[in-house]
C-alpha cells in the first residue's frame, strides 16, 4: 500500500517567524511602468543583523530578479526618466575602497556592477533625479561655513581624529528621536554629474537649509525642464520642531533662491511641481490656529495665489504628493477610520476619490498608466501589487507582482480580526479591534486572556495594518484576545476627535478604554480574573496613568514600554515645545495642571504588578522616564521587573533584542496569569 502522507500542522506567527519574514519596501517604477524595483530587507536572528537588495518585478509578469547583492543596505532605489539606470544609496567596499558614510550609487537595470557616483565626506540621506537622467539632487550635512567638498573632507578628517566626545551647542533643536544632530552641520542640497561626479552645493554661501528633522526627498522637487527646485525649509531663528516651515525656489544654474511662500501661522512642506511646471502641490497645515490642525492639500501657481484645496475633508494629507499624469488630480495616502487609503483629489471638483483601500497603503508610484502599491493589513505583511482597477475595496482590482513571503506565510496560521464599534466618552462612537488566536472559536464556553494594546501618538491609530515591532498575529498567537481601542485623540477620525483630549490627557483615553473592558468582559469566551493592560509611548504613559486610576485587581498586569511617566521631566526630550501644546500649558505656568495630567501625580495607588520597559537611546521618551516609574513602584513593593537596552531607542531594531522583548513580555503576562496556570496545570 501507498504511504499515507501526514498533513503538516500548521504553525503560529512568533517571533522567530516574525524575524523570518522578507520586509519589503516602497517600489519605483520605471518610465514605461513594465517594471518596479524595491529594497528587500531580510534578517539574520544568530548574525543579529539584516542586510537589503534591490530586486526588479515585472508589472506584466514574470518571476523577481535580484538587482544587487554585493551590498549590506541598498536603499531608496530611484528609476531614471530615460529608464537606463536606477540609483541609489549604499555603504559599500569597491576593490578595497569602502564608503566611510552611505554614497550614491547607479547600476544598469539589465545588470552589471554598480558604480559609486558620489564621495560625500559626510555621505547621502536622500536624493532625486533630473529630469534628464544626467544629473541627481541630493541631500548632504555640511559646514555651513566651508566652501568646496576638499574644506568639507578635512572637517570630516577632524572629527574622526578627535579625542573628546563633548556635544556644545547653543541650538534649541540638537536632537531627534535617537541621535544628535551633526554638531556645526546643516542639511544642504546639492548636485551631482552622474557620469563624472562633479557636486555643487547649492545651498553654499547662503542661510538656506532643509529640515534638520527628516531631510528626506520630500522637502523638495525638481522642476519639469531641470532648472529649479523647490523646497521647504525653516525661515526661524533659532530652529525648533514648531512646525512653521517655508516653500523657497532655486534656480539650478545661478543658485540663486527667492521665497516663494512664507506665513508665521502656516507650515507649508512637500512640495512638488506639476507636469506642466505651473503648478506646485504641497502640505499645509494651519498651526497657529492650533497644533492638532490637519495636514491639507494646497496648491501654489505661478502669480503666488495659493489655495488650500481639502478644506471641507476631514481627513489628513500624507506626504508624498504625486500629481495624476493629466495634472487634473493630486494622488496621496490619508488614514480613514483605523486604515489607510489611497486618493486622487480632483482639483476642480475638489473632491477625493479612492484609488486604493487598505489595509494599510503605505507606498505608491505611478508611470505611464500603471499604478503599483506597497500594502499591508492585519493578517500579512507588505507586499506590491498592481491597481488593475481603482475604487473602493469593493471595487477595486488588484494583481501581486511579487511573492517573497509566500511560503512562509502558507506554513503560519492567522487569527481572525474584527472590527467593532461602541459608545464611549462623550457618548461618542469609538472603534475597537480585536485579533483572535488562531482557531479560536468565540461560540465555545472556553475562556481565553484579555490583553489590551494601547496605541501611542496619541495622535495615531491601530487597526488593519500589519506592525513589526509590536506585531498583533504574534501577541494572539500567544492565546490572547488582543484589543485595540482608537480612543478619544486617535488619528483618522476627524480633527475635532483628535483634538478632544487637549488639556486633559488621560481622561477620556481612560474612559474609552474602560468601557470596552467592560464590553468584552460581558462576551462568552472573557475571564475577568485574566485582564491586561500594555502599551508603547502613549500607550505606555496610559497603562501607568491607569496604575494610579484603576482600581486593584481590575488587570492582572500591565507592560509598560518607553512611556512618560512626568510631563515636568520629558522636558528632556527632543520635542519639548510639543508638551505645552498638547497640556494646555507649560509646567513653569500652571504646573498643578501638568501634574495632574502626569502618573506620577498619582503614585500613591500604583498596586498593579508592572513590567517596565525602555531603551537607552530614546530621546522622545527619555529612559528617565522608565527608570522613574520602575523605582517608584519598586520603593511601594509593587511588583514590577526592568528591562533596559543599552542599545535600544524608542523602539527595539536588533532581531535578538526582539527575541529578548517578546520573552521578557509574555513571561511577564503569564507570571500572573494565576487562571491560566492553574487552567494548564489542570489539562497537564
Amino acid at each position: 500500500m501507498p504511504a499515507v502522507k501526514k498533513k503538516t500542522a500548521m504553525k503560529t506567527l512568533d517571533v522567530d517567524a516574525l524575524w523570518a519574514l522578507a520586509r519589503v519596501g516602497a517600489p519605483s517604477l520605471s518610465p514605461d511602468g513594465a517594471q518596479a524595483v524595491v529594497p528587500v530587507t531580510r534578517f539574520d536572528m544568530d548574525k543579529n543583523r539584516g542586510a537589503t537588495s534591490l530586486w526588479l518585478l515585472s508589472t506584466l509578469g514574470g518571476a523577481p530578479r535580484a538587482l544587487t547583492s554585493a551590498g549590506e543596505k541598498d536603499g531608496q532605489p530611484r528609476w531614471s526618466p530615460q529608464g537606463d539606470l536606477v540609483a541609489f544609496v549604499a555603504r559599500r567596499d569597491q576593490e578595497g575602497d569602502k564608503d566611510d558614510a552611505p554614497q550614491l550609487y547607479v547600476i544598469p537595470p539589465d545588470g552589471g556592477e554598480a558604480r559609486r557616483v558620489t564621495k560625500m565626506p559626510f555621505g547621502v540621506e536622500s536624493f532625486k533625479w533630473f529630469p534628464d537622467g544626467k544629473r541627481l539632487a541630493f541631500v548632504s550635512w555640511v559646514d555651513p561655513a566651508l566652501k568646496g567638498q576638499v574644506a568639507q573632507a578635512e572637517r570630516r578628517k577632524a572629527e574622526k581624529d578627535r579625542k573628546d566626545s563633548a556635544y556644545v551647542t547653543e541650538e534649541g533643536f540638537y536632537r531627534f528621536w535617537d541621535h544628535a544632530l551633526p554638531m556645526g552641520r546643516v542639511p544642504h542640497l546639492h548636485v551631482v554629474d552622474v557620469t563624472d561626479g562633479e557636486v555643487r552645493d547649492l545651498f553654499e554661501g547662503s542661510e538656506y537649509e532643509l529640515s534638520r528633522a527628516e531631510p528626506d526627498a520630500d522637502t523638495f522637487d525638481i522642476s519639469p525642464d531641470g532648472r529649479r527646485i523647490v523646497f521647504s525649509f525653516d525661515p526661524n531663528t533659532p530652529k525648533t520642531l514648531e512646525h512653521r516651515n517655508a516653500l523657497a525656489e532655486i534656480d539650478v544654474r545661478s543658485a540663486r533662491a527667492q521665497v516663494l511662500l512664507r506665513d508665521p501661522e502656516w507650515d507649508f512642506v512637500a512640495p512638488v511641481y506639476s507636469h506642466a511646471g505651473q503648478h506646485i502641490a504641497f502640505v499645509a497645515s494651519h498651526q497657529g490656529r492650533k497644533h492638532t490642525m490637519p495636514q491639507q492639500l494646497a496648491v501654489l501657481d505661478t502669480h503666488g495665489n495659493w489655495a488650500v484645496l481639502s478644506e471641507d475633508w476631514d481627513q489628513e494629507v500624507a506626504a508624498p504628493l504625486r500629481w495624476d499624469e493629466d495634472d487634473l488630480g493630486v494622488l496621496f495616502c490619508a488614514e480613514d477610520r483605523g486604515r489607510r487609503h489611497l486618493y486622487r483629489f480632483d482639483v476642480k471638483t475638489l473632491h477625493a476619490f479612492p484609488l486604493c483601500e487598505g489595509g494599510h497603503v503605505g507606498a505608491f508610484e505611478l508611470q505611464a498608466g500603471t499604478l503599483v502599491v506597497l500594502h499591508d493589513s492585519a493578517t500579512f505583511p507588505p507586499r506590491v501589487s498592481v491597481v488593475d482597477k481603482e475604487g473602493d475595496a469593493d471595487e477595486q482590482v488588484l494583481h501581486r507582482i511579487e511573492s517573497f513571503n509566500d511560503e512562509a506565510l502558507a506554513a503560519l496560521r492567522m487569527g481572525e480580526v474584527e472590527e467593532l464599534w461602541y459608545e464611549g466618552a462623550l457618548g461618542e462612537l469609538v472603534q475597537l479591534w480585536l485579533y483572535y488566536p488562531p482557531g479560536f472559536d468565540r461560540k465555545k464556553k472556553a475562556k481565553a486572556p484579555l490583553m489590551h494594546l494601547i496605541h501611542g501618538g496619541p495622535h495615531t491609530a491601530m487597526g488593519d495594518s500589519w506592525h513589526w515591532r509590536w506585531n498583533h498575529q504574534t501577541m494572539a498567537a500567544a492565546g490572547y484576545v488582543v484589543a485595540c481601542v482608537n480612543y478619544h485623540g486617535s488619528s483618522s477620525f476627524g480633527n475635532r476627535f483628535a483634538d478632544s483630549i487637549t488639556g486633559r490627557w488621560g481622561e477620556l483615553e481612560l474612559e474609552d478604554i474602560e468601557i470596552a473592558t467592560d464590553l468584552l468582559l460581558k462576551q462568552r469566551w472573557a475571564d475577568p480574573k485574566r485582564v491586561f493592560a500594555t502599551g508603547g509611548s502613549y500607550g505606555g504613559y496610559m497603562v501607568a496613568w491607569m496604575n494610579g486610576h484603576v482600581p486593584a485587581g481590575r488587570y492582572q498586569a500591565y507592560v509598560c514600554h518607553a512611556g512618560c511617566y512626568d510631563w515636568t521631566a520629558m522636558f528632556a526630550n527632543d520635542a519639548y515645545l510639543w508638551h505645552a501644546k498638547e497640556l494646555g500649558t507649560a509646567y513653569w505656568k500652571d504646573p498643578a495642571k501638568v501634574a495632574a495630567q502626569s502618573p506620577i501625580g498619582y503614585a500613591q495607588h500604583f498596586n498593579t504588578p508592572t513590567l517596565v520597559i525602555h531603551g537607552q537611546l530614546d530621546y522622545r521618551v527619555p529612559d528617565a522616564q522608565g527608570l522613574a516609574y520602575y523605582n517608584t513602584l519598586k520603593a511601594q513593593g509593587v511588583d514590577a521587573r526592568l528591562v533596559w537596552f543599552p542599545d535600544e531607542n524608542h523602539w527595539v531594531m536588533k532581531p535578538r533584542n526582539s527575541k529578548v522583548w517578546y520573552g521578557e513580555f509574555f513571561d511577564w503576562l503569564k507570571r500572573h496569569d494565576g487562571a491560566g496556570a492553574a487552567g494548564r496545570k489542570r489539562r497537564a
